[in-house]
């Protein structure tokens, strides 16, 4: 069993013994099954043993003003050699970096599956500029994701992120403290895809500094099903990411041609992926391929159907609000 060396006794490194240091804070927010939990390696001594997806570490003192190398390796690592990454980094003294890693360790199963990396964004920090704001770091880390915007609804803010892309970071917001509503929006600002709240003020967040990432898969059933899209927030003292709360979209709030249906083909149970649209109000009809309905109901609270009693076969799954169809997707039950 690897011993577990305290987080702050990064590798062989004391304070007494380094001249130069800045201040680094790491988060997990690879969503690959095969990276759940890793070991990170700092000059080849482990450094985070069993460092687990959607949580990062506070700020670290590091060596700077000399190359270190910083290794990924999977959790049941036995020595650097197993790592699935090695990052050379040269730190500037006295300076603070966010360290964010992102992506695929996995050869298959996930769709797209850009490698495992670690993004860097130097200049960061652990309060906020302005006592009285809340001081937002915005990273994309959502792998099937494309180039979206944040809008803020409610408080009138409007487009705080505009045009972020997959590893990408918008550099520091500097938000008043108050409780805000944030739209996730394609690059056009046309369709919202998600809708979550952010109650800085609620929270009591005045003068705080904070990185919320994009994370999970918008459509898990080409990604393993792995864990859905959502806002995660990184407080500089570390810990477990805080999911930012999913406020429910209306139908006509959402393009309904993003809903999606996994897995497809299915056998038990087949889950309706709504980003963010509440289904409890709306009923669903099963018809088979010559229009002969099936069943009618809703969803379970969890958004999904048991269809475990169907034969084999081709089926129609059309959502209704009232009489009018909302959307209709094929499925396979095998």
């Amino acid at each position: 069993m690897k011993k577990v060396l305290p987080i702050l006794a990064i590798a062989l490194f004391t304070l007494s013994s380094i001249a130069q240091t800045a201040r680094v804070q790491v988060i997990h927010n690879s969503s690959d099954a095969a990276a759940s939990t890793v070991d990170v390696y700092i000059n080849g001594n482990l450094a985070l043993d069993d460092f687990a997806f959607r949580t990062a570490t506070p700020f670290l003192d590091l060596p700077a003003g000399v190359q270190i190398e910083i290794a990924v390796a999977p959790g049941n690592s036995t020595s650097v050699g197993d790592a699935i990454i090695t990052v050379p980094v040269t730190l500037t003294a006295n300076e603070k970096y966010v360290v964010v890693a992102d992506g695929i360790a996995s050869p298959t199963g996930y769709n797209p599956a850009p490698p495992l990396t670690l993004q860097v964004f130097p200049m960061a920090r652990e309060m906020a500029s302005n006592s009285a704001n809340v001081d937002v770091l915005v990273h994309h880390g959502s792998t099937d994701a494309p180039t979206v915007d944040v809008v803020e609804t409610g408080a009138g803010a409007g487009t705080i992120v505009d045009n972020i892309s997959y590893s990408e970071f918008q550099g520091y917001l500097e938000l008043p403290t108050a409780d805000y509503v944030l739209d996730v929006t394609d690059a056009t600002g046309a369709v919202t895809v998600a809708r979550y709240q952010a109650p800085l003020a609620t929270l009591g967040l005045d003068g705080a500094a904070l990185t919320v990432l994009a994370s999970g898969f918008l459509d898990p059933s080409q990604n393993s099903n792995g864990p859905a899209f959502g806002l995660y927030v990184a407080s500089p003292l570390g810990g477990a990411l805080l999911a930012l709360p999913v406020v429910p979209l209306s139908v006509s709030d959402f393009d309904v041609s993003n809903f999606s249906i996994y897995p497809n083909p299915t056998s038990e149970k087949l889950n309706i992926n709504t980003n963010g649209i509440d289904l409890s109000q709306y009923s669903m009809i099963i018809s088979d391929m010559l229009g002969r309905q099936i069943s009618k109901g809703v969803t379970n609270s969890d958004n999904s159907i048991i269809v475990s009693n169907l034969n084999k076969g081709i089926y129609n799954l059309t959502i209704l609000d009232g009489n009018s169809v909302i959307a209709n997707k094929k499925f396979v039950k095998n």
